[in-house]
């Protein structure tokens, strides 16, 4: 759904509804980010009361009205809507699949299981951002491409319903943790824990939100970067579908690989990637190099990406992780939002290029971060 989306909406919104502000086209990410942080804040909490699955169906419910709408839209305000809902249901959705890999597998195989839940869902907005730009390409902007969007809402619901939940899982892992903190605390304690108080959730929460911030600056910029450097649609579609890629399949790899190498410095060498791999991008001027920055850009992502998730699960309780994932997550996907902010105000006070390169300054300061504050979390 993600994927549809990269690389049409931003296009929509220039040739369909004339928006010629970037941080007003943006505002599409900025709902569905603030909304995705939200619901993400809340899944875990509600997961931890009233179980995975009811949760996981729930979101496949919500997404099948993304498509339709998009598709029906008469102004920007439905496609701005379209994205809230579709935050809510990536925030139910997304949420549940994360918890439930790391609920089925042992602490030293989850860095693994979060890697393939990654590469699954980044492939696929990998093939939908490529079919989309042809689906675009051949047939115009809508509403050919948002048909496949119905058929893969039906095809997550219909998955869920078959899916087992994973209560009895970690009812097992909740037996055999520590006897300290088995009695679940308050989420404000939660959120203070994760977002500040404990130097390790904290730092892998500011790499995760700086993480999403460049990607959202990525979603909404580089098609329109792309397009005014000459290349047709279809190319854009590719480079734009490259990117998520390369990220799914990197993780793979990466995840399974900080079972065994450690958390902290997969993590900090994965954040300096991204800033290399952003400025290569903005450097060269061939469509090579493009592919050669994006295809970076993705290993770089895929470092952190599932290596987060699993140094969060590693401090976490079992009693609570599911809500510190929920916070961790919160904050994370608030990075699409601050990351279309920042980077349309940029672009509209200076220039598109300008705002990419400075944006790209984030994850340099993120690895650092995580060198002086992080503690390994692999024991």
């Amino acid at each position: 759904m993600v994927g549809l989306e990269r690389t049409v909406l931003p296009l929509l919104g220039e040739k369909v509804f004339g928006l010629a502000s970037a941080s007003s086209a943006l505002s599409f990410i900025v709902s569905f980010g603030f909304t995705k942080a939200i619901v993400n804040f809340l899944a875990g909490r509600i997961a931890d009361w009233i179980g995975r699955k009811k949760v996981l169906i729930t979101g496949w419910i919500v997404g099948l009205f993304v498509p339709l709408i998009v598709i029906w839209a008469d102004s920007w305000w439905w496609i701005v809507f379209a994205n809230v809902l579709l935050g809510i249901s990536q925030g139910l959705t997304w949420s549940m699949t994360v918890n439930m890999k790391v609920d089925l597998v042992s602490a030293k195989q989850r860095g693994l299981a979060i890697g393939w839940n990654e590469f699954a869902g980044y492939v696929g907005l990998a093939g939908t951002a490529a079919i989309s730009g042809y689906l675009a390409a051949q047939y115009g902007l809508r509403p050919e491409p948002f048909y496949f969007g119905i058929g893969v809402a039906l095809l997550g619901l219909v998955l869920s319903l078959l899916v087992k939940d994973t209560e009895s899982y970690l009812q097992v892992q909740k037996q055999h943790a520590p006897t300290d903190a088995k009695n679940s605390p308050s989420i404000k304690t939660i959120f203070h824990t994760t977002t500040w108080n404990n130097p390790t959730l904290s730092s892998c929460t500011f790499s995760g939100l700086v993480t999403n911030l460049k990607d959202g600056m990525a979603w909404g910029l580089f098609p329109v970067f792309f397009t005014t450097a000459g290349l047709s649609v279809g190319k854009v579609g590719f480079l734009v579908a490259l990117y998520p890629a390369a990220w799914g399949v990197f993780q793979l790899f990466t995840g399974g690989l900080s079972d065994r190498w450690g958390r902290k410095w997969m993590i900090a060498s994965g954040m300096w990637v991204q800033a290399l791999a952003i400025w290569g991008i903005l450097s060269s001027n061939s469509f090579t190099g493009w592919v050669i920055g994006a295809i970076f850009m993705g290993l770089g992502t895929a470092m952190v990406y599932p290596t987060l998730l699993a140094a969060i699960s590693d401090v976490a309780h079992p009693s609570w992780r599911a809500s510190s994932l929920g916070v961790y997550r919160s904050w994370r996907d608030s990075g699409y939002a601050f990351g279309a902010l920042l980077a349309g105000v940029l672009a509209d006070l200076l220039n598109i290029a300008w705002a990419i390169g400075l944006v790209a300054l984030l994850p340099l300061i993120a690895g650092l971060v995580v060198v002086f504050r992080m503690a390994e979390t692999l024991k």
